[in-house]
C-alpha cells in the first residue's frame, strides 16, 4: 500500500491534485480511498487530502508516520503534515510561501526559509521545488498543483507513471485545459531532475 498526502491552502488545487492521483491509480487497476480535511479553505485555510492506494484498504485516513509520499504546495503546510511522514517517506515541497490570513491580520512576518530549514532538519527525503521557477516556466499559477504532481511522479514514489497521470488529466479536466496542464506536468517532472 502507498499512502500519499497533499497539503496546501484553499485555492491551490489540492483537492483536484488528489483526484488526479486517485484516477491515475484506478487507471492502473489499483484500489483507492481518499478524503479531505478542509479548514476554512475558502478563506485561505489549510486543506489536506489523504490518498491511500493498494489492494486492500479499509480506511481513507492515514495514521501518523504512515505517509510514503507527501506533496506540500506551501512550506508551512509541509511543516504541519510532517508528523504524518514515514521515516523513509518523500516530502516534495514548493518553496513559495503563502502568507496565512492570521499572520496578515496581526502584522506578523512569515518567512518560507525558516520553514524550509526546519524541514531540512526533520525530513530525511526532502525535495524542495522552486515555486518561482515553476511559475516562470508554467506561466499560470493555477497549474502549479499539476506541476508538483509531475515532480512526485518523476520521483518514482507513486505506483503509476506519467502516462497514467496524463490520461487522468484528460479524463478529469475539460479539453481546453489539457495542453496547459500536461505542459505543467512535464515541467514538474523536469524540475525533479534539477533538484
Amino acid at each position: 500500500m502507498i499512502n500519499c498526502m497533499i497539503a496546501g491552502v484553499g485555492g491551490q488545487g489540492t483537492v483536484l491534485a488528489s483526484k488526479l492521483i486517485a484516477a491515475a491509480a484506478m487507471n492502473k487497476g489499483l484500489n483507492v480511498r481518499t478524503t479531505e480535511t478542509i479548514g476554512m479553505a475558502q478563506r485561505g485555510g489549510c486543506v489536506v487530502s489523504h490518498i491511500r492506494i493498494g489492494r486492500s484498504i479499509y480506511s481513507p485516513l492515514i495514521p501518523l508516520k504512515g505517509v510514503h509520499a507527501a506533496i506540500a504546495f506551501e512550506p508551512a503546510e509541509a511543516v504541519r503534515i510532517l508528523p504524518y511522514l514515514a521515516d523513509d517517506g518523500v516530502l516534495i515541497v514548493c518553496d513559495t510561501a503563502v502568507k496565512p490570513v492570521t499572520s496578515s491580520l496581526i502584522g506578523d512576518t512569515y518567512q518560507a526559509s525558516v520553514m524550509l530549514d526546519y524541514l531540512k532538519t526533520y525530513a530525511a527525503r526532502l525535495v524542495p521545488v522552486s515555486g518561482e521557477k515553476l511559475l516562470a516556466q508554467c506561466g499560470n499559477a493555477k497549474a502549479l498543483n499539476v506541476a508538483l504532481l509531475g515532480t512526485a511522479v518523476q520521483s518514482g514514489i507513486l505506483p503509476f507513471g506519467a502516462e497514467e497521470l496524463k490520461r487522468a488529466i484528460k479524463e478529469m479536466l475539460p479539453q481546453h485545459f489539457w495542453e496547459m496542464n500536461i505542459a505543467s506536468f512535464e515541467i514538474g517532472r523536469r524540475m525533479y531532475n534539477e533538484v
